[in-house]
């Protein structure tokens, strides 16, 4: 029997992890990658007595082999927020599911645990740019205005750290960004006393630095969207600087497509937050697309694609 967490690389899924080894520590092995890798579950050769906690990965990308782990006899929690397709029917199945706008894994997992570790999740909700939820959700928490500050910029942090074509990109591996946090229930003691936290942050402050320098690609009352070069900083930085845009600019969708091997793009994309939907519609209408309603992606979208892939944005999100 084995033990195995599988967990998207991003700040909803570490701190959703987080939250649930705080309560329940377990030796376990790590499944995960950057944000992008989502097919986490194929990767492990499930067999009878095993247990499997996956969080933060679409069902529906993963379908084919949670129904095997299911069928050589493994135990299976799940929680997660995006698109699920069918759930399977199964007594070693817990599936906690929710695909609302205004919710993330981490604060799923914060319900399931009754605010055993509500600041953590709070972080989480930043992270996934959901800052209402995130604020609604700190209110038991009695914060001042700099601790709800703090708690966002860990979160952007967090989420920042996961955005690459490789965890090469990336300043740290996830499971080891894990392994950084889990010594810290309150995320306070992180932010004051790791250095984890000013490596992150001074690597985010020069990538948005190169980000804001470049206009955008088109532009309108709608959506608007940018292109940037072949770096690991535009790999990086493409979610989190997405994010920036929507809350300046909440009437409008954004797309960011950064170039990557092969002459293809990774695309980020987020719905106008004041009607977080269709992100995920669009981006499934391409080969390697999938999210949610109010953010989501694609990992490769060849060059010969980004004018159908441009009127299809205009279209979604035309009002």
């Amino acid at each position: 029997m084995a033990d195995y967490d599988v967990f998207n690389g991003d700040a909803d899924g570490i701190c959703a992890l987080l939250q649930l080894r705080l309560a329940e520590p377990r030796e376990a092995t790590l499944v995960t990658g950057v944000k992008r890798d989502i097919n986490l579950l194929a990767k492990i050769d499930a067999a009878s007595g095993d247990r499997l906690t996956v969080l933060d990965i679409s069902m529906d990308k993963n379908h084919q082999a949670l129904v095997s782990a299911l069928n050589n006899g493994a135990e299976v929690q799940y929680f997660d927020h995006h698109f699920p397709g069918d759930i399977p029917e199964h007594a070693a199945l817990s599936a906690t599911i929710d695909t609302d706008a205004e919710v993330c894994t981490g604060l799923l997992v914060n319900k399931h645990l009754n605010n055993q570790f509500l600041p953590w999740a709070v972080t989480a909700a930043f992270g996934d740019n959901l800052h209402r939820a995130a604020a609604e959700a700190a209110e038991p928490l009695k914060l001042s205005d700099a601790q709800l500050a703090s708690l966002e910029e860990l979160g952007t942090l967090l989420n920042y750290n996961g955005y690459g074509a490789t965890v090469d990109d990336l300043f740290f591996a996830p499971d080891a960004l894990f392994k950084a946090l889990l010594p810290y229930p309150d995320p306070f003691d992180f932010i004051q006393s790791d250095s984890t936290f000013a490596t992150l942050k001074e690597g985010y402050a020069s990538d948005m630095a190169n980000a804001k320098a470049i206009g955008p690609h088109f532009a309108s009352n709608d959506c608007a969207m940018f292109v940037f070069p072949e770096a690991s900083w535009s790999r990086r930085v493409g979610g989190v600087y997405g994010n920036e845009l929507a809350r300046e600019h909440p009437d409008r969708a954004h797309a960011l497509l950064s170039e990557i091997e092969n002459n293809n793009y990774q695309v980020s994309v987020r719905a106008p937050i004041n009607r977080r939907e269709g992100a995920d519609e669009l981006c499934r209408q391409f080969a390697t697309g999938g999210g949610r309603k109010a953010a989501a992606g694609i990992n490769q979208l060849p060059h010969g694609e980004i004018d159908n892939f441009l009127q299809a944005f205009q279209k979604q999100f035309a009002v």
